[in-house]
């Protein structure tokens, strides 16, 4: 099967944690965002799916998938779909059950690094919400940061079939996740994301070992993985990293 990836062109996003998915498991897919219009691409093909009056289960935003006849929208119902079909996920239905729960998480984490530079609304700008933005930054390094770090931490530590893993024996989706959640700190907070990893040498460990997975690097290597911005959800303000 050859997958659809819908998502906007021009950031990682949420879109990353799914391509990061089809890379590692050399699924074939087109990523729809990359595909010019003249080809059926672009923009205009995501519209024209999430504004059909007649399609029954749209998506409410992007990205998602279409596998075939199913679309799949939300990144974690897209992973959970993907997990058993690329093999990144236990085969028991407690381990997939799990690994889903950690997605979730993960979920919440990636929303509250998205609130520090847009604490107050989406649609404004980050210059229209700076104060707000520093508050937000300040509360969030200092508390929702380490707590959040400390919990996968723990997760791997706690993990009884690995050392270096959160979900299984083996390499799952939720660790390629957590990984492009380290790479975007890495960006987003140099200074207070290399302190708070500092007590999580699992953490750090994981994040080295998927980047230095052979499919993975040559996908980096490969110039179709954008480089992080600030359209994004992870974006670099200094004056915001503590």
């Amino acid at each position: 099967m050859i997958y659809e990836l819908y998502y906007w062109p021009g950031i990682q996003g949420r879109g990353e944690f799914v391509r990061l998915t089809l890379e590692e498991a050399g699924a074939e897919y087109v990523d729809i965002a990359l595909l010019p219009e003249a080809q059926g691409g672009g923009v205009p093909a995501m519209l024209k799916l999430l504004d059909d009056p007649g399609l029954a289960r749209a998506p409410f935003a992007p990205p998602f998938l279409k596998a075939g006849r199913r679309l799949i929208g939300q990144t974690a119902n897209i992973l959970l779909f993907l997990g058993p079909r690329l093999a990144l996920v236990p085969r028991d239905s407690g381990g997939r059950l799990w690994a889903h729960q950690l997605q979730l998480t993960l979920g919440d984490f990636v929303l509250e690094i998205h609130d520090t530079h847009h604490p107050i609304g989406g649609g404004l700008y980050y210059e229209a919400q700076k104060a707000a933005a520093r508050r937000r930054s300040r509360e969030f390094l200092a508390q929702r940061l380490p707590k959040f770090l400390g919990y996968f931490e723990r997760v791997i530590e706690c993990n009884p079939d690995s050392e270096k893993w959160l979900a299984a024996k083996q390499l799952t989706y939720v660790d390629l996740s957590m990984a492009q959640v380290i790479a975007g700190l890495h960006y987003a907070f140099p200074k207070a994301s290399r302190k708070a990893l500092r007590a999580c040498p699992r953490l750090r460990a994981l994040h080295d070992a998927v980047f230095s997975r052979p499919r993975i690097k040559r996908y980096v290597a490969s110039g179709r993985r954008l480089a992080f911005n600030n359209d994004d959800i992870f974006r670099r303000y200094p004056e915001l990293d503590g």
